[in-house]
């Protein structure tokens, strides 16, 4: 499964949820928590069930809900899941440490499909390692518009004041194998500034970007899908490594580039993602 665009659809909003899946995103999430104000939640909640019960409701994506935080109305969401739906994982927001993906995992009924947690505080930043290692927990979700509230920090184009906090979150992912997803880029309108940074979301690790709007899903996809000439040179590495293989070689080139281990991980991940796109 491959995450490269992780959209939001507002829970409140059926008829943009039905169509939320026609936009090529790997990932739908639909909302229940800051998307919904509060005098509609309970609405809202009615509407995905509605959607996630109804038997032609199939889509070719993964389908997640965001669920309230633990202690703002995470039972009445979890108890609107219950049964059967088509539900194949959870966003946690506001999530400060292990117990509160932990809390989620014993509150749901049966078994509880995978986690995406949202680290967007200081106290989740902090923990993010810890939060990586909850059991329930798949992927590590990096929120920087509610960290800098949190901080007190002045959001800028370069988005230094979030750096340390998107590198610690890619890298707590890494550490147990988890999806790294990257901070929204809010101005939708501009289609540049967002292939710009999900560009860099790549060069830090990431899996994957989250969207706000369905004009930025081609954008983040073509992003996280590697062109054919770099397919090429991946697929030219592990040839190059399983003949040295062969021949008891530890040592080997690739069109004069001397290739070491990191470099054999690179082409795999390479190989991994276009092949995750449909593009091998």
């Amino acid at each position: 499964m491959v995450r490269r665009s992780v959209m939001f659809s507002p829970g409140d909003r059926p008829e943009l949820m039905r169509k939320a899946p026609g936009t090529g995103a790997d990932t739908v999430v639909f909302d229940l928590e800051d998307a919904v104000a509060p005098g509609r939640k309970a609405e809202a909640r009615e509407h995905v069930r509605e959607l996630l019960t109804d038997a032609e409701f199939d889509p070719d994506c993964e389908v997640c809900v965001r669920v309230n935080p633990p202690a703002s109305g995470m039972a009445d969401d979890v108890e609107a899941l219950a049964g059967d739906l088509r539900l194949d994982a959870l966003m946690l927001p506001k999530v400060a440490g292990a117990a509160d993906v932990d809390q989620l995992d014993e509150a749901f009924p049966g078994e509880t499909p995978p986690v995406l947690a949202l680290v967007e505080s200081a106290a989740g930043v902090l923990a993010a390692g810890d939060i990586g290692s909850a059991d329930a927990t798949d992927a590590l979700v990096f929120g920087a518009e509610d960290l800098s509230a949190d901080i007190g920090a002045t959001r800028t184009d370069e988005g230094t004041e979030v750096l340390y906090a998107r590198e610690k979150v890619v890298v707590a992912a890494a550490a147990h194998g988890l999806d790294a997803i990257d901070t929204v880029y809010t101005d939708f309108s501009d289609s540049e500034g967002l292939a710009d940074e999900t560009d860099f979301a790549i060069q830090l690790g990431y899996d994957g970007k989250m969207a706000i709007h369905p004009s930025q899903v081609p954008v983040i996809n073509d992003a996280f899908t590697p062109a054919a000439d770099r397919i090429e040179w991946a697929q030219a590495v592990l040839d190059a490594r399983d003949e040295a293989d062969a021949e008891g070689r530890g040592v080997f080139q690739v069109d004069g580039e001397m290739i070491d281990a990191p470099l054999i991980a690179q082409a795999e991940r390479v190989l991994a993602r276009a092949r995750a796109a449909g593009r091998i």
